[in-house]
């Protein structure tokens, strides 16, 4: 270790002992993990050392990209990492004498945050959707903490926190409408008030944006260069038009040969669809099937092959989640301890190492496009349409609600099928 990172090291000690207090004073974890998220901090530290022109939010995310990339850490881990910055940046970084003095409603935030967290699950809200509303809650409640004295979150601390978001942070207009749409939930169902009338003033505008579309010669190149363990699942997300968690959360029991079809179970808002099962990766998709097999084999020989089962269904139906059937079929190379119960299951690919898995493919095959698992959705329904296809038709296969949604695709095939010539052509 230099000198350079030996001084670094000394400068942090105070902060994470501090740190370390503080996580034992509030009772946010116990003896046994209190190392672990002291650790994820100081990692994060070192790692955001240098980094002054990146905001918090950047330099978290890149962090955890780093981590959720490098096979030796589960997915557990990541999320355990990602707690413990929230909990560093949102609460420790903003405590203060003075600040916990004040008689100030947020220190209940758990208990708000709580009772968000149940009526999102009494209504069946996806899982990503949860994770990001909880997540905007909390910082708006840190936000809160740390520049309003009130004794109750209201409407000048929303547009006050909205504000922040485009001006300081420089979000997007969609970041900025979820977060919006998040607090939204929180104000009406948890404080009880109603903010729909601050929906116009509030709201950012955002501009008519077309997704980005691999051409035929471009996913081609993709599949030629992705890494051979995810050249599946890549293929299926072009085949099949599904959205990345709808692949990534396919059972065994979900893809049906006989009919040709692949059954998509609590899609985006919670429903059931029927897409396409491209008859050319049939043979793939058996031997992936057996591979599922195998490992399932393994892990109830070793006193596991539990996989995680939605909606309390291991409650109706006993040890349900060991059946073949109900196994990802893409699952993660290792068990991993459920943080919900404690249980050692076998969850599904982590979705951040696919990412990167498929970023690293974009690179090297020379696309300089912004090309993310999503495009190959996009790249789906164009190419459909292109070939013809009714876009009713392509409505269901998306599982759009609506076919406005889907017709974003007419003005996207433009780039390919060019009808007006330009006059420079002619001269």
């Amino acid at each position: 270790m230099n000198s350079d990172m030996k001084e670094l090291e000394s400068q942090l000690k105070p902060v994470l002992d501090g740190f370390s207090e503080f996580l034992m004073k509030r009772h946010l974890t116990d003896k046994m993990h209190l190392p672990f998220l002291v650790h994820w901090v100081r990692d994060f530290l070192l790692f955001a050392h240098g980094k002054s022109d990146y905001t918090f939010e950047q330099c978290r995310d890149l962090f955890l990209e780093e981590i959720g990339s490098n096979e030796i850490y589960q997915p557990w881990q990541v999320r355990q990492a990602g707690e413990a910055l929230h909990i560093y940046y949102y609460q420790y970084r903003h405590s203060s004498e003075e600040k916990t003095s004040i008689n100030h409603p947020i220190s209940d935030d758990k208990k708000l945050i709580a009772r968000l967290e149940e009526i999102m699950r009494l209504r069946h809200y996806s899982p990503s959707t949860e994770k990001s509303y909880l997540l905007w809650t909390k910082r708006f409640l840190g936000y809160c903490l740390e520049t309003s004295s009130r004794s109750r979150p209201n409407r000048e601390n929303l547009t006050s926190f909205l504000t922040h978001l485009a001006v300081v942070s420089k979000v997007s207009s969609s970041t900025q409408n979820q977060a919006f749409n998040a607090l939204l939930l929180f104000f009406r169902e948890v404080l009880h008030e109603d903010l729909q009338d601050l929906g116009q003033s509030v709201r950012a505008r955002r501009g008519k944006r077309l997704p980005t579309v691999l051409s035929v010669q471009e996913v081609k190149a993709l599949f030629e260069v992705i890494d051979s363990d995810y050249k599946l699942m890549v293929m299926l997300l072009y085949g099949s038009g599904l959205r990345l968690m709808e692949l990534l959360g396919l059972r065994v029991k979900d893809i049906d040969f006989n009919a040709g079809i692949i059954m998509v179970r609590s899609g985006k808002g919670d429903n059931d669809r029927a897409t396409i099962l491209p008859s050319s990766l049939e043979w793939e998709l058996k031997a992936q099937i057996e591979k599922v097999r195998k490992l399932h084999e393994i892990d109830l020989s070793n006193g596991f092959g539990e996989a995680p089962i939605p909606n309390a269904l291991d409650r109706k139906y006993k040890n349900i989640g060991k059946t073949f059937g109900w196994q990802y079929l893409f699952p993660a190379d290792k068990v991993a301890v459920d943080p919900s119960d404690n249980k050692v299951r076998r969850f599904h690919v982590y979705e951040k190492t696919f990412q990167a898995a498929v970023k690293r493919a974009v690179i090297k095959s020379g696309i300089i496009k912004h090309a993310t698992p999503h495009t190959l959705r996009h790249s789906f329904a164009t190419h459909l349409l292109m070939n013809g296809t009714d876009i009713r038709e392509i409505q269901e296969l998306l599982g759009h609600k609506s076919v406005e949604t889907t017709m974003i695709y007419t003005h996207v095939i433009r780039e390919f099928k060019t009808k007006a010539r330009s006059p420079l052509d002619d001269m």
